[in-house]
């Protein structure tokens, strides 16, 4: 003992080891056994239960006081808990042959196993789970929170007997309101009442999230001591998931001065954070069975469960409402980004998701307020204050005066939350609320006082719980935590909108467009390569005549030629033609029709058209690449060109560069490379190697036999140009007519579907998967749910009428494409009605889903 007074407050309470008292209470008797079942502690009424004195097992076998079955028993239990926290219950229990039967309790502490056993009392008061199914019937049928509240109170009321049950919710400082309340009649209301932070305290609300049922049957118990007190290291026992730990004396007295003679707890624990408790007092003492003890858990469990259901579909709505608010403010401030320094449109927009009575926007050292809030010069030094929060932070507060107690006056804007708009320099919209006086009603005043009571000189539990107001100023509404979502929502798309039209040092509005420039970058690649081939001709050119005429001619020729070649990479049909004419074409195109630095060799060999087209794509790319990275494009480099035939007729084509740079693996993959590796391997199902040997790029290609055919003599280019197809009319693009949908895209051709895959997400699509013939086409289906199938009519040696015929049997809408005009084959009958002209436009194919959008969204 110390003479020594310890220092006085509110923080007493929450250092307090309750789950480390060393007792219980005394209606039942606690073991704590080894893991070789040898009693390490025991209670000290064990010898009122079972016979046997505490001091005579400790150190001995529980088997001593507990026959073989009820041990076997125990052991499958222990073997199936999982975790620290967990409790197994056992009812109805012998622990002797013939014996008195009990309600036992299983659980871990520091390694040890114990066991908690009460006796079971005859005639259970009931507790069979079958009305737990009536109860959550009940909870369901309520209207609104208020009514799911009081039905959870009555219903739990009516399980556990007690004369008074409360719905107790928290808020974020830990202080306590009772929401709903059943009780017996004459004894008064707590219904409304709040209840300070210091009532339950920190570690109890720990021990709350952890065990979540906690009784009290008698407050005048004389508790019973767990001995020894101290294991072989010098710990006390933790009783944290014990059903008879000992209550606090500072508990105690405090509801005692409530006049409660009883108390259960049922913790509610929503997202593993406790959202309150059913509090239930009892005027005298009572002890609900051990049955009916776990039904009551399993009750309030469910109800946590019932109300994290209603609390998400409440967030859900908050957070579509923000969707809807943000894709209005991206549409309104696209097309003009004025509205942005409006504030009266600013609040007018916003103020439908988080209300306020005042807004204030903040841009380039620039202010607009309007509506309820502070002045022009208060705003720029509460705007200096919330740049001291992290950056890209909301930041709320119902009590500006505790932020900046010297920047707004009291009385008029109490509250605000601040949405940075940007990353540097900060700007900001703020929406401001006003001061609610209002009078809180508190179980007592929630400011304990300092007495020397029953437990010597520190916090004493208040003794009077009569309704005691307190008059809350310089406080407005909080903002709740949906609506801070729904801020964040904003925040995201406002500084979407102002990085892009604002940032006028370029730096953030490229960090916050890079996803969009890299797809741009994507998509110009070609018309990049063909700027490349136009400078490398003007290089080719300089120095070869004088005159200037000849110079020009010569140049547009050569241009002439590029476009040639590339007008044979985006050609779909053509007659067979010759491997070699290809290549001249295109190194023509590049280095005049005499190259001396490209070795071409191999025997005559045409292509059919499919392969022609795949092939000048793929050598197109190797040409340019090597013109702008590797040896074509250094003085000293050279290309050697050589294919053959293998012995099952499949066409061999080898690529090997020298001389030129050192070549190294790429860092990224483009789309040029990814048409080098992946053009012949999924549309003519050949094979293509790439090797960055560091002494020149290395390239190996195999066409199949049934693409090529080899002559005897020399060939001349064969080429027949087919009008481009028209497409659909164009018709105004809808908002996203494929929002949420599923596609199967049939498509032989790689470009043209990946062309067709950006322009189906372009429309909304979820997702969109590509299969380049039949086969994959009906195994994707046998594996996927579609909502429509978008099908390419001819597909070299096949069609796709079989995949049309099992989506319609699966009730699956069909788009038919085809480049051949409007005459589809008749073998499509009734899906030749659905079709849509190559090549794919987002005009033509939202045109063609307008045709079918009420198939779509029957």
């Amino acid at each position: 003992m110390t003479d020594k007074i310890e220092r006085v407050d509110l923080t007493n309470c929450d250092r307090e080891p309750i789950h480390r008292l060393g007792a219980i209470q005394p209606f039942g008797f606690l073991l704590v056994v080894s893991s070789d079942w040898l009693v390490a502690r025991a209670s000290a009424n064990l010898e009122q239960f079972v016979g046997v004195s505490h001091r005579e097992i400790i150190g001995r076998p529980v088997s001593q006081i507990i026959h073989s079955k009820t041990m076997h028993a125990l052991r499958n239990r222990l073997s199936i808990m999982r975790g620290p926290d967990m409790v197994e219950r056992l009812f109805g229990v012998a622990l002797s042959e013939d014996g008195p039967l009990f309600d036992i309790a299983l659980h871990m502490s520091d390694d040890q196993v114990v066991i908690e056993a009460e006796p079971s009392q005859d005639g259970s008061q009931g507790g069979s789970t079958a009305s737990i199914r009536s109860m959550m019937a009940r909870l369901d049928q309520a209207g609104t929170l208020e009514a799911f509240f009081r039905e959870g109170a009555r219903q739990a009321r009516a399980l556990t007997g007690f004369d008074r049950v409360m719905v107790y919710r928290f808020d974020d400082s830990g202080a306590g309101e009772v929401v709903a309340e059943a009780a017996r009649s004459g004894i008064g209301s707590f219904l409304g009442l709040h209840y300070p932070a210091s009532d339950i305290p920190v570690q109890a609300r720990a021990l709350y999230t952890r065990n979540l049922f906690r009784i009290i049957a008698d407050v005048d118990a004389v508790n019973v001591q767990v001995l020894p007190d101290l294991d072989a290291h010098g710990r006390p026992i933790d009783l944290s998931m014990s059903i008879l730990r000992s209550v606090s004396p500072i508990h105690i007295e405090y509801l005692k001065n409530m006049g409660v003679g009883a108390s259960l707890s049922i913790s509610i624990v929503i997202d593993g954070k406790l959202w309150g408790l059913f509090a239930c007092h009892h005027y005298s003492p009572r002890l609900p069975s051990s049955e009916r003890r776990t039904v009551s858990e399993l009750f309030g469990q469910m109800f946590a469960s019932r109300l994290e259901s209603r609390e998400r579909r409440l967030a859900l709505d908050f957070e579509t409402k923000a969707r809807q608010i943000a894709d209005r403010l991206l549409t309104s401030v696209a097309d003009n980004a004025s509205l942005l320094d409006d504030p009266s449109w600013l609040i007018e927009a916003l103020s439908d998701a988080i209300p306020a009575d005042g807004i204030g926007v903040w841009i380039d050292g620039r202010s607009a307020l309007s509506g309820l809030a502070p002045s022009q010069e208060q705003f720029s030094e509460l705007v200096r204050i919330l740049n001291r929060n992290a950056a890209g932070r909301i930041f709320a507060t119902d009590n500006i005066s505790q932020s900046a107690p010297d920047v707004l006056p009291s009385g008029t804007v109490a509250g605000l939350i601040a949405i940075p708009i940007s990353r540097s320099p900060r700007d900001y919209v703020v929406l401001f609320r006003q001061e609610i006086v209002r009078s809180v009603r508190w179980a007592g005043d929630p400011h304990k006082p300092v007495e020397y009571g029953p437990n010597g000189p520190r916090l004493t539990p208040r003794k009077s719980f009569e309704t005691w107001s307190e008059l809350v100023r310089d406080r407005s509404h909080p903002f709740s935590v949906a609506e801070r979502g729904v801020a964040e929502t904003i925040r995201v798309t406002l500084i979407e909108v102002v990085l892009r039209l604002t940032d006028k040092a370029n730096a953030a509005r490229q960090q916050a467009n890079e996803r969009q420039q890299l797809l741009i970058a994507e998509l110009n690649h070609r018309v990049r390569n063909i700027l490349s081939l136009i400078s490398g001709l003007i290089r080719q050119s300089r120095g070869t005549t004088d005159s200037a005429s000849d110079f020009i001619g010569h140049l547009e020729g050569r241009i002439q030629a590029l476009a040639r070649a590339h007008d044979q990479i985006t050609r779909d049909h053509w007659a067979p033609a010759p491997l070699r004419a290809l290549l001249q074409a295109e190194v023509a195109a590049n280095f005049g029709k005499n190259p001396t630095r490209i070795a071409i060799s191999g025997p005559e060999v045409l292509l059919a058209p499919q392969a022609f087209s795949i092939a000048a794509l793929v050598f197109h790319e190797l040409v340019t690449n090597s013109a702008k990275y590797g040896s074509l494009g250094d003085d000293g480099g050279a290309v050697t060109v050589a294919w053959r035939k293998d012995e099952e007729g499949n066409l061999l084509v080898d690529w090997h560069e020298s001389g030129g740079p050192p070549v190294s693996q790429p860092t990224r993959q483009g789309f040029g490379t990814t048409i080098i590796r992946r053009s012949i391997p999924y549309e003519l199902g050949g094979k293509a190697e790439v090797d960055y040997d560091r002494q020149g790029l290395r390239a190996h290609f195999c066409i199949p036999a049934k693409f090529s055919t080899f002559v005897e003599g020399e060939v001349s280019t064969i080429s027949k140009r087919l009008p481009q197809a028209a497409g659909d009319a164009a018709e105004p693009v809808q908002d996203k007519p494929l929002n949420g949908l599923d596609l199967l895209l049939l498509e032989d051709n790689l470009i043209i579907a990946m062309d067709g895959e950006d322009i189906f997400l372009q429309l909304g699509a979820r997702s969109v998967t590509l299969a380049p013939n039949v086969a994959q086409a009906l195994e994707a289906i046998d594996s996927h749910n579609f909502d429509l199938g978008v099908l390419d009519v001819h597909l070299g040696e096949e069609t796709s009428v079989s995949v049309a015929e099992k989506l319609a049997a699966n009730g699956i809408p069909v788009i038919v494409a085809t480049g051949y005009g409007q005459e589809v084959s008749q073998a499509y009958g009734t899906f030749a009605a659905n079709v849509l002209q190559k090549p794919y436009t987002i005009e033509s194919v939202a045109n063609a889903l307008s045709r079918m959008l009420p198939t779509l969204t029957s």
